[in-house]
């Protein structure tokens, strides 16, 4: 029988090392009861009280595959604890043919087996909730005496011998100081900055970056408000920042993130990383300017005719271009012979990213052709001990390579063409208008732009082919023809005569691409 482990350990009070133990009883009773196992699922600080969990997910996703018909754990606790959890998924697994079993509980196949199992789930589901009770009633009695509960402490902030916050007396007044100067007109970026030029590290040795000193700017713990659920007391120990000057803060952080939100939906820049000049080959970086009537206008310039390194291509409107890129990849994906000839590449390319695969599959049909020699040598009155011996090695091998081939599918899921096409056909109905969805349009599918005086050159991820259109035509740019030319042959470079330059690359790009978004 085939058989998959499932371990997990809670974020509460348990370790990796929990993980190890549970591994080694689950192999040991597969090794006594006759499991080969085939696989693992191990979710890391994930309590079970909850079904939002990765591997066990993905094993009951697996088990549709007919890959394996039993799922051992180490006990019933470690699959759910609760009872509503359990039963539907064990329902779902008795479906695709697959049971669970406990490692460590003893559980019969009779009907006393059911009351036990249920019995255990619900003392499962009982050991969680009473766990969970106590621990917020422990942590109530701490807040109502204002003591910390647990987690790192704020910098500027120490624990007295009983629990209490109070001021550090070293580092306190560097947390007024950047209060003062960030109310005084200094950017987080200059004070991250500063903080770093004079050696100061958070509580943890680390360097104290943006995101540590937004929480700072916002940490009312700074003026002496103790917070715990929905017990909240202010003036609870010494203050660090005064009230009025941490409120002129918060004001102030407000208006910034308006401001840099407002900045940052102005300024993005779709082909960041994805423009290249045509005459020198460098990127083309986003840039914004001002007129003398105060219009602001958006572009890209090349990064060496910026630096003056002898490049003199001009600066090109981003609206313009980022429209025309758009408007290139959706006339592409309308087209059904494209979308047809890139799942035929995706596949193709999926049966190279797994070359043990394709082995193992070898290896067992040369391992059935024996075993069926010898059946067939048995029918026709030859037999010996030698064959019988023979027969039986086969038969191991045989049971190794069919768990290994188990294994790979596994860990390397294969997409089917008809999974592909339906992939790629939602990006056919992308609102073109939506900001994020023309990212996932352009991410997924373009490689690169490279922009000339007289035409572009569009490189896409799934093909060699360079799209070429005319900037002087850009209204007329769907009808363009493709020329099948790689990239070196369009710049006129060294191994013109490879049309692999792109397709190698690319292709294995686009799978990316297609696991992580199907």
């Amino acid at each position: 029988m085939k058989a998959v482990i499932y371990a997990r350990y809670s974020s509460d009070n348990q370790r990796e090392e929990s993980i190890e133990g549970q591994l080694r009883e689950c192999k040991d009773y597969a090794e006594r009861n006759g499991y080969s196992i085939v696989g693992t699922y191990i979710d890391r600080a994930f309590s079970a009280k909850t079904d939002q969990r990765p591997d066990f997910q993905r094993m009951i996703k697996d088990s549709a595959k007919k890959l394996f018909d039993t799922v051992i754990v180490w006990k019933l606790d470690r699959f759910a604890r609760d009872r509503y959890d359990s039963a539907r998924y064990k329902n779902t697994l008795k479906k695709n043919g697959v049971k669970v079993v406990s490692a460590m509980e003893r559980i019969s196949e009779g009907p006393e087996g059911i009351i036990l199992e249920a019995v255990l789930e619900g003392m499962a589901e009982y050991y969680s909730a009473d766990l969970a009770e106590k621990v917020v009633r422990g942590h109530t009695e701490n807040a109502l005496k204002c003591k910390c509960n647990g987690g790192s402490v704020a910098f500027g902030l120490m624990l007295d011998k009983e629990q209490h916050y109070v001021p550090d007396p070293l580092l306190a007044p560097i947390v007024l100081e950047v209060f003062e100067r960030y109310a005084a007109g200094e950017t987080i970026k200059q004070l991250c900055m500063d903080l770093d030029d004079r050696q100061i590290r958070s509580i943890k040795g680390n360097r104290i970056g943006f995101d540590t000193m937004r929480r700072m700017l916002s940490n009312r713990k700074y003026i002496g408000e103790y917070k715990y659920r929905d017990i909240v007391v202010p003036d609870a120990f010494p203050a660090i920042v005064p009230k009025d000057l941490f409120d002129r803060v918060q004001e102030m952080r407000v208006k910034n993130q308006k401001a840099s939100a407002r900045h940052k939906a102005e300024n993005l820049y779709l082909l960041s990383t994805k423009l290249f000049c045509g005459k020198c080959g460098s990127a083309m970086d986003g840039e914004c300017g001002t007129s003398s009537t105060g219009k602001r206008y958006n572009y890209y310039k090349c990064q060496s005719a910026k630096k003056k390194q002898g490049c003199h291509k001009k600066a090109i409107s981003k609206e313009w271009i980022e429209n025309l890129v758009v408007k290139e990849t959706m006339f592409k994906l309308n087209n059904s012979e494209i979308l047809n000839s890139i799942a035929d590449a995706v596949l193709q390319l999926q049966g190279k990213s797994n070359p043990t695969l394709p082995i193992l599959e070898t290896e067992l049909r040369q391992v059935n052709a024996d075993i069926q020699n010898i059946v067939n040598a048995v029918q026709a009155g030859m037999f010996s001990k030698a064959l019988a011996d023979r027969m039986n090695q086969l038969e191991a091998q045989k049971c190794d390579l069919e768990a290994r081939i188990i294994e790979e599918k596994i860990a390397k899921p294969v997409f089917t063409r008809e999974q592909i096409l339906c992939w790629l056909e939602r990006y056919r109905y992308l609102d073109t208008s939506s900001r994020k969805q023309r990212e996932w349009l352009v991410r997924c599918f373009i490689k690169a732009v490279y922009v000339y005086d007289d035409k572009l050159l569009i490189t896409f991820h799934y093909t060699d082919d360079i799209k070429t259109v005319p900037l002087s035509d850009a209204g007329r740019a769907t009808v363009n023809s493709i020329t099948n030319r790689s990239y070196k042959q369009a710049n006129g470079g060294p191994n013109a005569d490879n049309p692999n330059v792109l397709r190698i690359g690319s292709a294995f790009g686009f799978l990316i691409s297609l696991e992580k978004y199907l």
